[in-house]
This record gives C-alpha cells, structure tokens and sequence, in this order.
C-alpha cells in the first residue's frame, strides 16, 4: 500500500511538472506575423509593409525564410524567448487562415501573437502598438478577427498616410513607395525591429510607452 501511494505521488508531481513547463514554454514563444499579399507585383506596395518589417527583423537576427504550410515562416531564439516569424502565402484577405493554422501547430497563446500591418490613420513611418480595436476596414485584420473569433490581439500599425485623392484609396495602398520613403524606410524598419523585440522581451506596456506614436 505505502509502495502504490508514493508511486502515485511520484506520478502526479512528474505529470504536474511537466505540464509546468510545458506551459512556461508556451509562454516563451511568440508569432509575430507581417501582412502582404505575394508576388513580384506586390513588392514594394505600401499594402506589403507587415512584409518588409519581417523581412528587415529576421535579416537583423540572421534568421532565413523557408516556406512551410499557408506562408514562408523564419525563427530564432533570443535570450530564451523564441521568435517566429511569418509570411503568409494566402493574400491579405484570408490571413488570418495562416494565422490560426501556426498559433494552433505552435500552442502559442493569443496573447504572444502580434500582426504588422499598414494604417492610413498614421503619418508615413509613425508606429502604434495596440491590444485590441476593430479591423478598421482592413481585409487582413478582419479575416484574422474571424478566424480567431476575437478583436483581442496585439497588432503593430506602420503608418503609411492618406495623401492620396478622392476615389484613389486603393490604387495608392496597392501602390509603389515614391523615392522619398523609399530611403526613409531603411531607418523606419529598423526602428520597428527594435519595436518588435522590445514587445517580447520588455513587455507590451513598455513597449507601448517607449515607441508609440514614434
């Protein structure tokens, strides 16, 4: 009997360290996704910025893009935290397919996931962290919201303005960048890497309060 109690004890302390551990792990990992739609079409449209800020942070981290399930996915470790980094291959507006799909495959909380994506709202360059809010009438948030059945997601806006004229929203998102914030935007992804990095290892309130609005 005193043989059976303390192998069952040993069992439930194993079988409850574990799920411990497991649950530290999952914590410690995060997807940070960046919107765009694929194709050499796309490239260098404003439309494809959550792109480039994945490509510019996973290049700074020497990390490589390979293409797995519904997108190309890069990863590293930083101090024990764990980055993964995706691209989905789905088109803007059924992103939130990919999204799903890796944050289940991963076990990766909602709370770790941050979206990048353009914001008309914002001056060009201009960075804004938020925990929630609706898609805003952009396609790629808003297929994420219902996939996810949720607006409680971190996502990291990269203002790109709204100096174009009536009628003419979205032959500018899908536009080109001019010259001008072609070369701006070298320093502006390398101070959303920054952003980025700050969010997972300081923590999104400070973040928040050290790059919003920057």
């Amino acid at each position: 009997m005193l043989f059976l109690f303390l192998r069952n004890m040993y069992n439930w302390l194993f079988k409850n360290k574990s799920n411990t551990n497991t649950t530290k792990e999952m914590s410690k990992k995060y997807l940070i996704v960046g919107l765009g739609n694929i194709g050499t079409d796309y490239v260098n449209t404003r439309h494809n910025i959550g792109f480039k800020v994945v490509e510019k942070f996973a290049q700074l981290n020497a990390a490589v893009f390979e293409t797995k399930k519904l997108g190309d996915l890069a990863s590293f470790k930083f101090k024990g935290r764990t980055f993964l980094l995706l691209k989905p291959n789905t088109y803007m507006n059924l992103s939130g397919k990919a999204v799903k799909y890796w944050l289940e495959k991963e076990s990766i909380p909602h709370e770790n996931l941050l979206i990048i994506t353009d914001d008309l709202n914002l001056p060009f360059g201009t960075l804004r962290l938020k925990t929630k809010g609706s898609a805003g009438g952009h396609n790629g948030l808003k297929d994420i919201q219902d996939r996810l059945n949720t607006s409680q997601y971190n996502r990291l806006r990269f203002g790109i303005s709204d100096e174009f004229a009536k009628g003419k929203q979205v032959d500018y998102v899908l536009g080109n960048w001019t010259d001008d914030e072609t070369e701006k935007l070298k320093e502006r992804l390398e101070h959303c890497s920054e952003f980025i990095k700050s969010y997972v290892m300081a923590g999104i309130q400070n973040a928040m309060n050290t790059f919003n609005g920057t």
